[in-house]
């Protein structure tokens, strides 16, 4: 099914089930997607995670039927899957900017959120470098933290800032930036800062050592500064690549990132000829 079919369906689907206790495998289910690959395009296309898109869009209709109808409260914030007035009357101000309890006492402004159309456009007609490569499991010391999907682009290079200006470099230089989720289901991840591990080399308190299980990987060069070029050439991986290709499909929960030496380059990391790369875990349809 291709991406602009994909979407609009789990759309439909989410609107369809909107005040229903819907979840990313649910709606993942409906367009024939593992739950993992889905979640992954729908952010990459739309711009916001699955749950962001739901979360917005109760509380957009929940300040509709505050301002518009004489139901209480509580039963406004049950219908819209919060099961607390705290946990909802924060939501909504954080979302409309003004609390559920204003709506109804003065008029006040709301924050709309409609829900995704698609419009047909012309993309791609582009070429991809990638390789396949076969590799046996390989050993890495690392600095391990999880995150949520949502604001991962944002938050997984602060990690990297944090890493290194916290000393950890000393110890991890981060040849490898490891994302896990060995369900491909979860609304998290474990991304892991990597270098590789040398036999008998003590792991200092704050590190891990694990293994990455042996894979065929497709395995794409990203170049240009740094975390853009990742970030465009992971998202025409999942948007463009992995659809279009008819021998291949997603095999695990892994993605891993090689970087060279920054030392190398000019303007380290931000420099424009900086080389890195993606490596996905393939397998043969």
């Amino acid at each position: 099914m291709e991406w602009m079919a994909v979407i609009g369906n789990s759309i439909q689907y989410i609107e369809g089930h909107i005040t229903e206790n819907i979840s990313v495998n649910s709606i993942a289910e409906s367009v024939n997607l593992s739950p993992f690959y889905f979640q992954k395009g729908f952010a990459m296309l739309c711009g916001f995670t699955v749950s962001e898109y739901i979360r917005n869009r109760r509380l957009a209709l929940a300040g509709n039927e505050l301002a518009t109808t004489d139901e209480k409260v509580i039963d406004i914030a049950l219908k819209y899957g919060y099961d607390s007035p705290d946990s909802f009357a924060k939501a909504f101000t954080r979302f409309h900017g003004v609390t559920p309890v204003a709506v109804r006492k003065d008029a006040v402004m709301l924050k709309s959120f409609a829900p995704l159309k698609i419009k047909f456009s012309l993309e791609g007609g582009y070429t991809m470098d990638y390789k396949i490569v076969n590799k046996d499991e390989f050993t890495v010391i690392a600095n391990v933290k999880k995150f949520s999907y949502e604001g991962a682009n944002e938050n997984v290079p602060l990690f990297w800032k944090e890493h290194f200006e916290s000393g950890k470099g000393a110890v991890v230089c981060g040849a490898y930036g490891v994302n896990i989720d060995e369900t491909m289901g979860k609304e998290t991840f474990e991304y892991m800062i990597a270098d590789p591990y040398l036999p008998g080399r003590e792991v200092p308190e704050g590190f891990e050592k694990r293994t990455i299980p042996a894979f065929t990987w497709a395995v794409f060069p990203c170049v240009g500064p740094m975390p853009e070029a990742l970030q465009d050439v992971n998202n025409k991986i999942y948007t463009e690549w992995l659809p279009a290709t008819k021998d291949y499909e997603f095999a695990a929960g892994y993605c891993v990132e090689y970087y060279d030496d920054p030392s190398k380059y000019e303007k380290g990391t931000l420099d424009e000829k900086y080389y890195c790369e993606i490596w996905i875990p393939i397998k043969k349809k």
